[in-house]
């Protein structure tokens, strides 16, 4: 069965990493970090990743941005070697994050369709209308959903029942797309359609939650 079935009335997409290249922040300002940019990028995404699943655990909640400049501040002081100074040009250009190629023209598709389409996302409310603006994505999205109304960060089935809650359709009436394995899980444990775009290629896991249809890019929706 084709995962956009009749039944399907809206798409929903995580927002870092699979909308935005969450490495394109950094990506910007290689030259200037020198040979442990990469190392950097992979570090402050993990502890950006980290506090969000640490603070939900705890019953604790602290806006998306607030961890993001803390991972960062993590990150600088585990590589003494990149000048503390470029933190500022790095927060900003994170809040400018390159789109993947495709995620206009698979939007755009989507509603030529006749589907709607929208974000859910651990990023704040202001990050996320920045976001999309600067990437000129902003016209092709009905909704921008932040899980801060929910005071708890994805994978909590709170964060999922705001979809609910902002567009009045069933769990099994979304398709439900991310590039973050641990969030497709919990997009199948709360019934959604689930869909893991696996840019990277990477080995699978959650054998119990398992993704309705795996694609390398979002442009593949279009024919999954």
């Amino acid at each position: 069965m084709s995962v956009l079935s009749s039944s399907v009335a809206a798409v929903v997409f995580d927002a870092y990493g699979t909308l935005f290249d969450v490495h394109s922040a950094v990506g910007r300002h290689a030259a200037a970090i020198g040979a442990e940019a990469g190392a950097l990028s992979d570090l402050w995404r993990v502890k950006q990743l980290e506090y969000t699943w640490v603070l939900s655990l705890a019953g604790r909640s602290a806006s998306f941005q607030t961890l993001t400049e803390r991972a960062l501040d993590y990150a600088l002081a585990r590589f003494p070697g990149i000048d503390p100074g470029l933190r500022d040009a790095l927060l900003d250009a994170y809040r400018d994050l390159d789109a993947y190629a495709e995620v206009a023209g698979t939007l755009a598709a989507l509603k030529a369709r006749g589907l709607r389409t929208a974000v859910l996302s651990n990023g704040d409310a202001p990050m996320l209308a920045r976001a999309t603006a600067s990437a000129g994505i902003d016209g092709l999205l009905d909704a921008l959903i932040s899980v801060e109304r929910a005071g708890i960060f994805k994978t909590s089935p709170r964060a999922y029942a705001l979809v609910e809650q902002r567009l009045g359709l069933a769990p099994g009436e979304v398709v439900f797309c991310s590039s973050n394995r641990w969030d497709v899980a919990g997009a199948a444990a709360f019934g959604f359609v689930p869909v893991w775009i696996n840019r990277s290629g990477a080995p699978d896991e959650y054998p119990d939650l398992a993704p309705r249809a795996v694609l390398a890019s979002l442009d593949g929706l279009l024919e999954a």
